[in-house]
């Protein structure tokens, strides 16, 4: 399997959040984020948050779980910011649920999600990049999303591929967006999505003429 995009998708959660979310003068991250992950067909939308960060982007991604018919996860630090994050999306919009919430450490909380095809990390947590290590990923593949990344990428040299290494996942593609503080996006494949075929190995057959004594040597494809 491997993740096929949806533009039907895509630009009704744009447009949901774009009405959504006109209260907030930002930068349009969120309806970004929120086309993805609806484009991308997205049915384990996993985010994480923590007090300080502002919640449209929590909006457009429970949008975008409302268009695939997806499950939203969002993952905090503790209880103080499960009851923030809580009073945030309720006391904003109304028509949009509230994702679940999961409170704990990246060890423990990634252990519970299984087939995660869309993640979105906040660049200026400390432990973000163990969020997208420790991810269990959908066998048809995940996009991965880097919030806030002019930080990341001032503050360390972070790299995709060092943060998937281990040969069970291949990092596709990986693009910058300036878009707001700036978004760092990759497309992740199973490496045995099947995305890829396999090469054959090649053989060389020995033959040699009954009649005139000569030998040839013939590769096969």
């Amino acid at each position: 399997m491997k993740v096929v995009w949806s533009p039907d998708n895509a630009s009704k959660a744009y447009i949901d959040t774009v009405k959504s979310c006109e209260l907030y003068q930002e930068s349009g991250v969120a309806e970004l984020i929120s086309a993805m992950a609806a484009g991308w067909n997205s049915k384990l939308i996993v985010e994480t948050w923590s007090n300080g960060n502002f919640t449209p982007r929590s909006i457009g991604l429970a949008i975008a779980a409302r268009h695939t018919g997806g499950r939203h996860v969002c993952v905090v630090p503790d209880d103080r910011s499960r009851s923030d994050y809580m009073q945030a999306m309720t006391s904003v919009v109304h028509s949009v649920p509230t994702p679940e919430i999961l409170v704990g450490e990246p060890e423990e909380v990634m252990s519970e999600l299984e087939g995660v095809d869309f993640l979105v990390v906040d660049s200026r947590r400390r432990d973000f990049s163990r969020f997208l290590r420790l991810a269990r990923l959908s066998n048809r593949g995940a996009v991965l999303v880097c919030k806030n990344a002019q930080v990341k990428t001032a503050s360390s040299g972070f790299k995709w591929r060092g943060v998937l290494d281990g040969g069970k996942y291949r990092v596709v593609r990986t693009a910058f967006l300036p878009v707001g503080p700036g978004l760092d996006i990759a497309h992740v494949a199973a490496s045995n999505g099947g995305s890829a075929p396999l090469m054959k190995k090649k053989r060389w057959i020995r033959h040699v003429d009954q009649i005139s004594g000569e030998e040839h040597v013939i590769r096969t494809t």
